[in-house]
């Protein structure tokens, strides 16, 4: 059976031209330092500055739009995290104001290939999500361009972070967060090696903002969809 180990080592010897070639024009003629135009409250601190207070909006959809939702998805032959990313590009689009050409960070589980489903191990990646709008088009369209987007990044998802980013320390787009959790079950303990654990729900005021915004979708298969917004008290009110 392959273990983590052996990707490791596969990993450092894959011919990483293909992808290099990917990101490049995936990002041409994108300035990595250049800012969503989000309409922020105060001036931008550095990053010592930064309290890290957060503010958070949390929505439980109702069933039925939980529903539509995933049908939406299944008619679309897209995923629910295509779709909750096109939603968060149109929210983006409106909350700038027009702004078309758009970069968020997305999570992603990396595991583009067949033998790595299973395999225990950290495969998880934060890469670029860029996409340029046409802002005559209509919802569908942006879903299937989402949905080509997204087909053509986990391919190259191996890619490292820090080669796509080359010499900027911090991109604005890792600023701006998207992310799509699947919670398949309800999970009341855990037992590991007979010590009993149990989970613990954290208050708004345990959160911390590492991010200017990052939209999370939650899909609990119990319970329907539901998503949760942070700002970063630093720039939002």
């Amino acid at each position: 059976m392959l273990q983590y180990i052996d990707y490791a080592t596969h990993e450092r010897e894959l011919d990483m031209t293909v992808s290099r070639d990917f990101w490049r024009a995936q990002l041409n003629g994108y300035d990595l330092d250049n800012r969503l135009l989000l309409p922020v409250d105060r001036h931008r601190l550095s990053d010592n500055e930064r309290s890290g207070r957060a503010s958070i909006a949390e929505i439980t959809f109702s069933e039925h739009l939980s529903e539509s939702f995933l049908a939406y998805a299944s008619s679309h032959n897209v995923t629910p995290f295509q779709l909750g990313l096109a939603s968060f590009y149109t929210f983006l689009f409106k909350l700038s104001t027009g702004q078309h050409d758009l970069c968020v960070a997305g999570v992603n589980a990396n595991r583009y290939r067949v033998e790595l489903q299973d395999m225990i191990g950290m495969f998880v990646a934060t890469l670029p999500y860029r996409i340029q709008l046409d802002p005559t088009a209509s919802f569908e369209k942006l879903v299937q361009q989402v949905q080509d987007l997204c087909l053509s990044i986990l391919e190259h998802s191996h890619y490292p972070l820090q080669q796509i980013i080359g010499s900027h320390h911090s991109p604005a787009f890792l600023e701006t967060m998207f992310d799509f959790i699947t919670i398949e079950s309800d999970i009341e303990h855990v037992d590991l090696d007979g010590a009993m654990l149990e989970p613990v729900s954290l208050g708004k005021g345990d959160f911390v903002a590492k991010f200017d915004m990052m939209l999370t979708f939650f899909h609990k298969l119990s319970a329907g969809i539901s998503f949760s917004l942070c700002c970063s008290q630093d720039l939002f009110d």
